[in-house]
């Protein structure tokens, strides 16, 4: 098998949470939204944001500044707040001086994705990215990971990991893609999923594991 890492982006390296809370807080005090117009968009944007989410904000609140505005502000205060902790990002490094081909999956807008990975220093670390919004698709849809890996120069013939903490897009995705996978705890299990081949509280440990592999 092949030394190829695939990894989720949010809430795997990268937490998503505390920067979409801060950048909201900002982005809300820019423009003077009052608590309603505040919640709606905490509401709107807690699993995924685009383009989209404020195209209807600027709808519901009969707003005049643009919806591309809005979203270019969001994207650069996300970029701004979100952060990878410097073990991981120490990890990515060791991994990568074992010669190992390391890349990222992840759902979500494109334009907003690369940006957490430039502002964080992830781009640096990794060999490709596919993002769903660069086939309009998303986790577990083989053809993301397929594009990953295509991203990263091989092909996942020669199998792999996937490491994240969605069970159905990360680990799910990761055994129909044929690749064996680390699962990040946290969020309920659902019945009947296959079980990932490992199980860690942090993606750290993730990472020790793939460190200690043993290849023939």
């Amino acid at each position: 098998m092949q030394r190829l890492a695939l990894f989720d982006l949010d809430g795997t390296l990268v937490d998503r949470q505390t920067a979409v809370r801060d950048a909201l807080t900002a982005l809300c005090r820019a423009h003077d939204f009052d608590t309603v117009t505040e919640q709606w968009l905490r509401t709107e944007l807690v699993a995924r944001a685009n383009l989209g989410s404020f195209v209807r904000l600027r709808e519901v609140f009969g707003l005049v500044v643009s919806a591309t505005q809005l979203w270019r502000e969001y994207v650069d205060l996300v970029a701004a707040a979100v952060t990878c902790r410097p073990e991981v990002l120490e990890g990515l490094a060791r991994l990568r001086a074992a010669a190992w081909t390391i890349g990222i999956i992840t759902n979500g807008a494109g334009d907003i994705q690369r940006a957490k990975l430039a502002g964080t220093g992830l781009a640096d670390l990794v060999d490709g990215v596919a993002v769903s919004g660069d086939l309009e698709t998303r986790k577990p849809d083989r053809r993301l990971f397929e594009l990953g890996a295509t991203r990263c120069g091989v092909s996942l013939v020669g199998g792999g990991w996937m490491i994240g903490d969605n069970p159905a897009g990360d680990i799910g995705g990761g055994h129909q893609a044929g690749l064996r996978t680390i699962w990040l705890r946290g969020r309920p299990w659902p019945d009947g999923f296959p079980a990932a081949h490992h199980v860690v509280d942090d993606v750290t440990d993730a990472i020790a594991i793939l460190l200690n592999e043993t290849w023939e």
